[in-house]
């Protein structure tokens, strides 16, 4: 049975052209537009890549730090010890540990949105592999959250870093900014992000790479992307 829209989304529906593929610009504008909530909505961003994850060169993955970052207020966990724990903790990070941070995730204590460690911290946190993983919280290379620059790590985090990588079907889905921000800032945050998706394009992908794009705000209808244009973001 259809989900009946509520009016509300409905007026938001006619206030979209569904025919029409927006630019960044037009797009960031309209988007504004569409606020209806009684919080400052997230701006996300979808994409649909024409990859196969199922191939480890097609698994696309990696970070990038949006120049006017997310609007959200990020706690980072870092695993270090010693000198490096000191650089985390003037960095910034919330949360600093080894041992005693690993113990208090296996007890459920797991109040960060970002984990970063030193590359000789890894042993220790695969103990709970199985607790980050699925969160989206497991440090990785990939994404410069194992590094031996926890500082830049730390800085990267709260200034606005995402962390992406595609699902089985090759979406990916990031939160880009607050409805709040200048329409100018969320498209120089889209920009970006795309820049760094466009950058990751395996050689080994075939047909198109961005099949389709959209943008939207946590309680709104979605813009179609003109994905042509996203393609050209060098």
């Amino acid at each position: 049975m259809a989900k009946k829209l509520s009016k509300r989304y409905k007026q938001l529906l006619e206030k979209i052209d569904s025919d029409k593929k927006y630019s960044v610009d037009e797009a960031a504008q309209k988007i504004k537009e569409l606020q209806s909530a009684k919080f400052d909505e997230t701006v996300e961003l979808a994409l649909r890549l024409g990859v196969d994850p199922r191939h480890a060169d097609q698994m696309i993955r990696g970070s990038v730090v949006l120049p006017h970052g997310t609007g959200k207020k990020v706690r980072v966990a870092v695993f270090a010890k010693g000198v490096k724990a000191d650089e985390a903790k003037e960095a910034g990070a919330d949360i600093v540990g080894a041992e005693d941070l690993v113990e208090k995730i296996q007890n459920g204590e797991i109040d960060f949105d970002i984990a970063i460690a030193t590359p000789d911290m890894m042993g220790l946190v695969g103990k709970i592999g199985r607790i980050l993983g699925p969160k989206g919280l497991m440090p990785n290379p990939k994404t410069g959250t194992v590094t031996m620059d926890v500082a830049k790590a730390v800085q990267n985090a709260k200034s606005g870093q995402v962390n992406f990588r595609v699902d089985k079907k090759g979406n990916i889905h990031v939160g880009i900014g607050k409805a709040s921000f200048p329409a100018e800032h969320i498209a120089e945050n889209l920009r970006e992000f795309v820049r760094t998706i466009n950058k990751l394009k395996p050689a080994s992908a075939k047909g198109r790479y961005i099949r389709h794009a959209a943008l939207s705000l946590t309680m709104s209808p979605s813009l179609e992307l003109d994905t042509n244009e996203l393609m050209d973001l060098k």
